[in-house]
């Protein structure tokens, strides 16, 4: 019994290690090759894989190897190799191919995600169906689920054979609650406290906006970005042995709540003992240390020490070295908790610029790009001009996307090409359009316009606008670059009716025709110069019960004059954008004077400043302030009526009606003055849901103003104030701009106006 049991083993394992053939059979010379149980697979596949050919002599050793490379491909589920005379025949049984792959009960994680993710693991319509595979697609459907803090999530599969070998598959999702952050905990932290540590988190505790902004919902690449923010925040106020020591993330048997704890070693708070530059440098050490914002004495901060390398480095950019490398090696002494800094700088060649290309202008001139550039070919590069470049070129409002490079010219050392490549947007626009403001009732607008005409950068435009308040018709041309240097030339020509009663002025109608030219000089990269002269026929109406103001002014100069302006501007703008900036400043002086042989002569001077301060990275600070003054001469004693200044309204203070802040005639209506003030501060804020988007700003605001006639004494307590929300979206119809403002700081003669609105007006 024994030898028999013996016998049957050695023979059980003979079998086992019998090559994966039909039967065995003796080596020989291949004559031909057969195919059998193809399906889908084409016969070429199968050959361009079989390392046996026609002519080959086969063997066992052979016949193994040809079955572990077919089985290689992942194509069969059964090989065998079988002999009929001198032909091998391959016998295969393929398998079976997905027909398709769909999904039901998922909620939270579109069907298009889904699919997406599982094509990364090599999961999709088309592909072999592989055991071994599907296993990871579950995994791969769990974890995307976990990313949602869904623990609790369950996933049954289906899969149903289908003709001629394939499966379609179908996973019913049951995705259950999302696990919602029960408590954080921070250990080891004594020099901060643990709520202040934890505002620096984005992940929170369940809070009542939770619901919108999901922050309570574990995520692995959240709060690996929330342990940055806390290194960043340690490394930034000294602590340079700051360490997090480790994390852990339990979960409730329930999976529905989950608390988080954060182990940390803060280590002892280093100061800045000294500065040194090191290395090989043509700019002045004094040029350069300017650059530094590490200071000697201070707390050390590894933010102002990232922000004082990409400084120099800019620096030396500027002079041509574009791959200047600068490191900062500390030298910590841990005795006096002290660090020592020493910048080395490496200028490395200087880099010269072969050729400016653009790329993407289909229809704007490459002329018209060219001569925004401050970068020049065959100059060193210089980081600064490049990147000025980009920016002329964003500021001129043709392109959606402006991006440069700037590859290294192959075969050689100190050559790079600068690339421009931009996606234009359309510079033209054909409307005809209605809106409503509430200072001007209901508007008509029919306009034509083309900022870049026929590609060449000059604009044109034709516009017709029909409210309650105004009618006005005007034709326009620019050419901002009338000569090679730069000087623009405009001309305009307009007629327009204005109806000063229905804007909440006194009651007088005006009819307007005029026209004139003027020109603009850049003085440098962010200053210019204007000037303009320009003539007007005005004829003045007074209404059905006209205030003592206005028959005083029809009596002094006549129901009918001619006046001939010229006015001068001065603009310093630093803006990274026209429209929505966020950066930078805008600083406007502006006047105009009615000269002598008008039958009006005055003068108007206006300043205006408009600063921008980044707070952090979701929230920037506005200021605004401007002034506006205005006198008569000669043989007009003051500002003429119908050029007043006016405040109130969406446009300057909001909460108060338009034009209605200020002094009153006989009538109690607006009448303006000759001195106006207004003021306001704001912050954007972050946009719900799309946090990015460039076609809507938010902003709480704080506005003053007011304006003072001619026989009153300017006095800051009587300025008018307002506080609220405000929002403007740049939607495809037209600008809408809304206000809430509630005002806290008014008189009994001003009009109230809480909320306010504008649409499809010109922004």
């Amino acid at each position: 019994m024994l030898r028999l049991s013996k016998f049957l083993t050695t023979a059980f394992l003979a079998l086992l290690l019998l090559p994966q053939s039909g039967l065995a059979f003796e080596s020989f010379v291949v004559k031909d090759i057969r195919l059998e149980g193809l399906q889908r697979i084409s016969a070429g596949t199968v050959f361009n894989y079989l390392p046996i050919k026609v002519g080959d002599t086969i063997d066992e050793s052979r016949n193994a190897e040809a079955i572990r490379t077919l089985f290689k491909t992942g194509f069969f589920k059964d090989v065998r190799l079988e002999q009929e005379n001198k032909t091998l025949v391959v016998v295969v049984r393929e398998r079976a191919s997905i027909a398709g792959i769909t999904f039901s009960g998922n909620k939270s994680i579109e069907t298009d995600e889904l699919l997406d993710s599982l094509k990364q693991v090599g999961f999709s319509d088309g592909r072999v169906f592989n055991r071994t595979v599907f296993e990871k697609v579950e995994q791969e459907l769990r974890r995307s689920y976990f990313g949602l803090g869904k623990y609790a999530v369950k996933i049954e599969s289906t899969i149903t054979p289908l003709e001629r070998n394939r499966v379609s598959i179908n996973f019913d999702v049951t995705e259950g609650k999302a696990a919602r952050i029960r408590q954080i905990n921070i250990v080891g932290n004594d020099s901060y406290e643990e709520d202040d540590l934890l505002d620096l988190f984005k992940l929170s505790t369940t809070k009542m906006l939770s619901l919108f902004t999901k922050s309570d919902q574990y995520s692995k690449q959240k709060l690996g970005a929330d342990l940055e923010s806390l290194r960043s925040f340690y490394l930034d106020n000294g602590y340079v042995n700051f360490n997090i020591d480790s994390t852990q993330v339990s979960i409730t048997p329930d999976k529905k709540d989950i608390y988080v704890t954060v182990n940390v070693t803060e280590g002892d708070q280093y100061r800045v003992s000294d500065i040194r530059l090191a290395g090989n440098f043509d700019v002045p050490e004094d040029e350069l240390f300017a650059l530094v914002k590490v200071q000697r004495g201070k707390v050390f901060s590894r933010q102002e020490v990232a922000s004082t390398r990409s400084q120099l480095a800019d620096r030396l950019g500027n002079d041509g070295y574009a791959f200047a490398n600068v490191n900062a090696v500390p030298d910590i002494n841990e005795e006096k908790k002290e660090v020592a800094l020493t910048f080395f700088l490496d200028p490395g060649k200087r880099v010269y610029v072969r050729r400016i290309n653009f790329e993407g202008n289909t229809k704007t001139k490459d002329d018209v790009m060219r001569r925004e550039m401050r970068q020049i070919e065959s100059a060193s590069a210089s980081t600064g001009a490049i990147e000025r470049s980009r920016v002329r070129l964003e500021r001129l409002g043709y392109f959606k996307e402006v991006n440069v490079e700037t590859p290294a010219v192959p075969g050689t050392a100190d050559q790079v090409d600068v690339n421009f490549s931009v996606v234009e947007q359309p510079s033209g626009n054909l409307s005809a359009g209605l809106g409503f403001s509430q200072s001007q009732g209901v508007v008509v607008q029919t306009s034509i316009s083309q900022d870049n005409f026929l590609g060449t950068g000059n604009s044109v435009t034709g516009v017709f606008n029909n409210s309650t308040v105004n009618r006005n018709f005007s034709l326009g041309y620019m050419n901002p670059y009338y000569t090679d240097d730069g000087i623009s030339r405009g001309f305009n020509g307009y007629y327009r009716t204005t109806d000063a009663g229905e804007d909440n002025l006194s009651d007088y109608t005006l009819d307007e025709i005029g026209g004139g030219v003027s020109f603009g000089l850049p003085i440098n990269e962010t200053e210019t110069v204007r000037v303009g002269f320009s003539g007007e026929r005005t004829d003045f109406k007074v209404g059905a019960l006209p205030s003592v103001e206005v028959l005083n002014f029809r009596n002094r100069n006549g129901d009918s004059f001619n006046t001939f302006l010229v006015d001068a501007g001065w603009t310093h703008d630093t803006r990274n954008r026209r429209v929505f900036p966020d950066r930078g400043g805008l600083t406007r002086l502006s006047g105009e004077v009615a000269i002598p042989g008008s039958d009006l002569t005055y003068f108007k001077a206006t300043a205006r400043h408009q600063q921008f301060f980044p707070v952090s990275k979701r929230f920037t600070l506005i200021l605004n302030g401007e002034v506006g003054y205005g006198d008569g001469y000669l043989d007009t004693a003051r500002l003429p009526l119908i050029d007043n200044f006016f405040v109130g309204g969406i446009r300057t203070v909001r909460g108060f009606e338009a034009n209605t802040i200020g002094p009153r005639d006989s009538n109690g209506d607006p009448l303006g003055g000759d001195l106006k003030i207004v003021g306001n501060a704001e912050i954007i804020l972050p946009v719900p849901f799309a946090p990015d988007t460039r076609s809507v700003r938010l902003t709480s605001f704080v506005d003053v103003g007011n304006v003072y006639g001619p026989n009153q004494d300017f006095d800051l307590g009587d300025l008018r104030s307002a506080v609220g929300l405000s929002a403007v979206w740049l939607s495809p119809l037209g600008a809408m701009t809304i206000s809430v403002a509630a005002p806290l700081k008014k008189e009994t003669t001003d009009d109230t106006q809480a909320f306010q609105f504008t649409f499809g007006t010109s922004f």
